[in-house]
């Protein structure tokens, strides 16, 4: 499961990558709030349509899946309001009184936000060997974002682009919360909540609606760049814990400058080949993490998508659904074993 929890974190990457030149050539005609709430939007519609279209061809699948529970709806509120509100606009804010390069050298603190929130704040385990593979993929990536000298003319401006960082860290380690239930209920009202209210926003600052043709191409970025990236985010943060999914989706803008040489013809640099070696040894040096020891399990009960495994082994009621994964409520016996394992969400002990 790990291997296939890496997979789905490095394909979000890829998607939101891609979707960095695709939303800087929307730029042209759109707005950067509008754009932002129209990429939500988009992230949010394709999520209810494809969890309705699924509940009718594969409720097997639908099945498989916990729903959102009251528990959850206060740290995806507080997920929805720091990455979906406040860490767009300030990063609107920040970009409109700072210089091109250093934004996008700064923006690379989200990653280090979001590591540091979840090793000190949220007290998930972290060595050296993660923490030098999380330094290397933020080098590569502020390599990456370089493109000159920066200055620092107005505090203001990377003042809010900081913040903007900061939110959004604190958004992966909300969303890490939730992380159990159905992925696609999470997008769903994380773009229908957010997408609506950055629009108004952009609305009141003046901004107006693009062309219908800029909308629909802004819809489809979103869903695959935004939507499809996030669901896929999620499912890595449920099978391996916050920094090392935030250290994987690092590794995005060398994805969208990888396609940018590709698609748009633009020139293989010195600088993408360091940042690609940089992130490659900060890749390796979390994928051939092994970290095990003794460690104790406290009974627990919860919901979510699974398969009787080593840790659960539970008798089953005569309603609880056939097959495997399936969801249903279920109770945790104490355990205390030793075996190979990250910071999942069964994973949260100390040590």
């Amino acid at each position: 499961m790990n291997a296939r929890a890496i997979f789905y974190a490095l394909a979000s990457a890829i998607l939101f990558g891609i979707s960095t030149p695709a939303a800087k050539a929307l730029l042209g005609s759109t707005r950067p709030a509008m754009l932002a709430g129209l990429l939500y939007c988009g992230a949010g519609l394709g999520a209810a349509l494809l969890r309705r279209l699924m509940r009718s061809m594969a409720p097997e699948h639908v099945a498989s899946e916990a729903a959102l529970s009251r528990v959850d709806l206060p740290w995806l509120a507080g997920a929805i309001a720091a990455g979906g509100i406040v860490g767009p606009l300030l990063l609107m804010l920040g970009l409109a009184r700072t210089e091109a390069a250093t934004a996008s050298l700064m923006l690379t603190l989200e990653g280090v936000a979001t590591a540091l929130m979840a090793w000190f704040v949220f007290h998930e385990n972290f060595d050296r060997r993660i923490a030098i593979g999380m330094a290397c993929l933020v080098a590569g990536a502020a390599i990456l974002s370089w493109s000159g000298h920066p200055t620092l003319t107005d505090l203001l401006g990377p003042l809010a682009i900081v913040g903007a960082c900061i939110a959004w860290g604190l958004d992966n380690n909300l969303t890490r919360k939730v992380s159990l239930a159905d992925p696609l209920q999470i997008v769903e009202l994380k773009g229908l909540i957010a997408g609506p209210f950055n629009i108004a926003f952009a609305l009141w600052m003046g901004d107006a609606l693009p062309s219908a043709g800029a909308i629909a191409a802004a819809g489809l970025v979103g869903v695959l760049g935004y939507g499809l990236s996030l669901a896929l985010f999620v499912l890595a943060l449920r099978h391996l814990g916050t920094a090392r999914t935030g250290a994987y989706f690092s590794t995005a803008p060398f994805f969208g400058a990888a396609t940018a040489v590709v698609s748009l013809g633009e020139p293989l640099t010195v600088q993408l080949l360091w940042a690609a070696g940089l992130m490659a040894i900060g890749v390796w040096l979390h994928v051939t993490e092994r970290h095990d020891h003794r460690h104790f399990h406290p009974a627990q009960a919860h919901e979510h998508a699974h398969s009787h495994d080593e840790h659960h082994r539970h008798a089953h009621r005569p309603d609880d659904p056939a097959g495997e994964p399936h969801s249903h409520w279920h109770e945790h016996a104490p355990l205390e074993h030793i075996h190979r394992h990250v910071p999942d969400a069964h994973h949260q002990h100390r040590h």
